[in-house]
């Protein structure tokens, strides 16, 4: 009586590494789980650690008339009870059968995919508050936020080996490397922070663009380019302050990441920083766009190490209480047992 997750990208990003945090939580939690993904080493590896059986599928377009049958033949032979599709592309490919089907929504995304579905879970209110604006029954709708837990064996990354001094001031920005993560705004933040260092975790289609916006700024000698990582937890702990200038973000998976490794945040307040943050409590919000706020709130900070200790107990509290593993797994579980899985 188990749950099948279904995950139809091959890339890296966000929902893909909580893909791989969420279900190796449930299987500690001795959920009995099976996945349907994309060819992806690194994700087939970890599943393959937590124990959760796989099976490797194309999930490709409409073309694609395989995905669909061999992940229902996949789903009997693992005693499936409940399908979880994660994004367009699985609910796409989600199959019929003596099982329920629920989508994850991380994202305002085409709801068509999901016709037919028992439930759907979004990951923040607003998301959960716009599919029933969209016709969806309320009560087939439920919000589950993600979790943040820092690795247990991170330690802070050697500055040296990323030509960073000591006494720097560290700024960290983490996210893909996209118009809607707006590091083009960290960057001209940074021109007004000439003592601080700042290094992007991330990759995407913007990389030459910002590279040639850094050099152009006259901030080579400051900025670090890291690409994917795989050692988040090392980097939040490496930092003084996060960077989180997003002009689109539903959730803010990196307030919540940030937050449980006791990093503060200056955010700008995109709807889901907006939704997290309690501004000058827990962390800090400027408005969209605007790099002279972003540098002023982040200057303020770096000037007063009181006020930083405070925003980061608060929030470790925030996690400890609304956004640890344990919380969210429970909630999870719920949704599992009223449909006779996990």
């Amino acid at each position: 009586m188990s749950v099948l997750h279904l995950l139809g990208t091959a890339g890296e990003g966000g929902a893909e590494t909580y893909f791989v945090d969420l279900v190796t939580a449930l299987a500690g939690a001795g959920v009995a789980q099976s996945a349907a993904l994309r060819a992806n080493p690194r994700r087939q590896a970890a599943l393959r650690a937590a124990g959760v059986p796989t099976r490797v599928l194309r999930f490709g377009g409409p073309l694609d008339l395989l995905t669909t049958p061999l992940t229902a033949r996949f789903a009997r032979r693992t005693g499936t009870r409940l399908a979880l599709a994660w994004m367009n592309r699985a609910a796409r490919h989600a199959p019929k059968g003596p099982w329920a089907r629920v989508g994850r929504l991380g994202g305002y995304y085409n709801l068509k995919y999901y016709r037919g579905f028992d439930a759907l879970v979004a990951n923040t209110e607003d998301i959960a508050d716009w599919i029933v604006a969209q016709g969806w029954p309320a009560g087939r709708v439920r919000c589950i936020p993600n979790f943040a837990a820092p690795a247990a064996d991170a330690r802070p990354v050697a500055r040296a080996g990323l030509e960073t001094p000591e006494g720097a001031p560290l700024l960290l920005a983490m996210g893909r490397l996209h118009e809607a993560k707006a590091h083009d705004v960290a960057l001209e933040a940074l021109v007004r922070l000439p003592d601080a260092f700042l290094w992007i975790a991330g990759a995407g289609p913007e990389e030459g663009r910002l590279k040639a916006l850094a050099e152009g700024l006259g901030l080579s000698r400051r900025v670090r380019f890291l690409g994917w990582r795989t050692d988040a937890s090392a980097l939040y702990r490496t930092a003084d302050l996060c960077l989180f200038p997003s002009r689109y973000e539903p959730l803010g998976n990196v307030v919540i990441q940030a937050w449980a490794h006791g990093l503060p945040v200056v955010a700008a307040a995109s709807t889901g920083p907006a939704a997290l943050i309690r501004d000058g409590q827990d962390g800090r919000l400027v408005p969209v766009d605007d790099p002279a706020a972003l540098a002023d709130a982040a200057r303020d900070l770096m000037d007063n190490p009181a006020a930083r200790a405070r925003l980061a107990g608060a929030g470790l509290a925030r996690v400890a209480g609304e956004f640890s593993p344990d919380a969210v797994v429970a909630r999870w579980r719920e949704l599992f047992a009223e449909y006779g899985a996990g």
